[in-house]
């Protein structure tokens, strides 16, 4: 395993590690999609073409507001019109100035990651060093027979690819052996980032092997929130940390991302999210053999100590500072699409995210 180190380079865009822990007193603010496929006006699901065209328009206004991050999540359903998110981020890249780009997360499990790192090494260098990808297994698996993989092959398949993405990020020779494809021998893979090595992330769904792993490997983790108390992830930060140290590696970011939605008041925000949300949680909740869901479910993740960041800039801004005082989280990314919820509503939501809850958030910490 590699270290997460700082390679020596020239481009400006990459002087500062985008995976290190920020001070106590502050966490980055960023924003997420799966591109969910919202309504036309007649009532129909608007085609996938123009739910990526609206991402790009709702990254471009991420980026105006000052967000620091804009992911995009990889799907293979039709709810979702995000497939391939590292070519909807080249297309961001080239209409946005400053705010970081990465996957939410790329599905290593069924991809290969050869070609992962040499897409991401593309878009960090078309974006001039903003690119980052967060790897993980994803909660669907219609990648897995899409792409011919075995479903009985789930835990192997990312033990292994997760070692072989991460000696190819090196940008050494790579020797590598496993079962689920050929030997390398003193293989490159081109092309190179420039100026570190490629921030890459971990995301962890909130098992303990999950933790453990992402530690072992030195990777800053991101911890999907999307149901309970997030106080009671502690302990797997407890985990996250005192492995890092009992591995030899240096502290890593931890960033956290979960489910929200920002109005002028709570009572707007609520009445505004709920109908949607109710789609997507009963439409999955069919699928995985959950019974249906209501109303007192959907308040009850979204109070003060729920998984959903919902309500007044003023109080997604509170939720946001306990979570960087119960967690000690580095950033928070909200995923601000919402199964049917409308573009227009999305792209208020991120504006008054960056316009009115950061600055928000940053006089909180800055007073605690």
């Amino acid at each position: 395993m590699h270290e997460n180190s700082e390679l020596s380079g020239t481009s400006p865009s990459t002087a500062v590690n985008p995976t290190a822990p920020v001070p106590s007193d502050t966490i980055l603010l960023g924003v997420s999609t799966f591109g969910d496929v919202d309504l036309a006006a007649d009532g129909a699901p608007k085609h996938h073409a123009q739910v990526l065209r609206q991402v790009v328009e709702q990254a471009k206004v991420a980026d105006a507001v000052g967000l620091h991050s804009f992911g995009v999540g990889e799907h293979h359903r039709k709810d979702f019109a995000v497939s391939a998110p590292e070519v909807v981020l080249a297309a961001i890249a080239t209409a946005t100035e400053n705010i970081r780009l990465g996957s939410a997360v790329t599905v290593l499990s069924s991809d290969d990651p050869i070609r992962v790192f040499q897409r991401f090494a593309t878009l960090d260098a078309l974006s001039n060093g903003r690119a980052e990808v967060i790897l993980g297994r994803g909660s669907f698996t219609e990648s897995f027979p899409l792409f011919g993989h075995d479903l009985a092959d789930y835990e192997v398949l990312f033990e292994e690819k997760l070692d072989l993405y991460d000696r190819v990020r090196s940008q050494k020779p790579v020797n590598w052996d496993g079962r689920t494809r050929a030997s390398l021998r003193g293989q490159m893979v081109y092309p190179h980032v420039e100026g570190r090595l490629l921030p890459t992330w971990i995301g962890v769904g909130g098992s303990p092997q999950s933790v453990v792993r992402t530690a072992t490997y030195g990777y800053p983790m991101v911890l999907a929130i999307i149901g309970g108390e997030p106080e009671r992830f502690r302990p797997y930060v407890d985990l996250y940390k005192r492995t890092l140290a009992e591995k030899g590696h240096d502290p890593q970011a931890l960033s956290v991302h979960s489910p929200g939605y920002v109005a002028d008041t709570d009572e707007q925000a609520l009445e505004e999210y709920y109908s949607h949300w109710l789609v997507g949680r009963n439409k999955i909740g069919a699928e995985r053999g959950w019974g249906p869901a209501g109303r007192g479910e959907f308040e009850a993740a979204a109070d003060e100590d729920g998984a959903l960041f919902i309500g007044s800039p003023k109080t997604v801004a509170e939720k946001i500072v306990r979570l960087k005082q119960t967690l000690g989280a580095d950033r928070f990314e909200m995923k601000f699409s919402g199964s049917t919820l409308p573009h227009g509503n999305m792209l208020r939501s991120i504006e008054l995210f960056g316009t009115e809850v950061a600055p928000l958030v940053a006089d909180m910490l800055a007073g605690s």
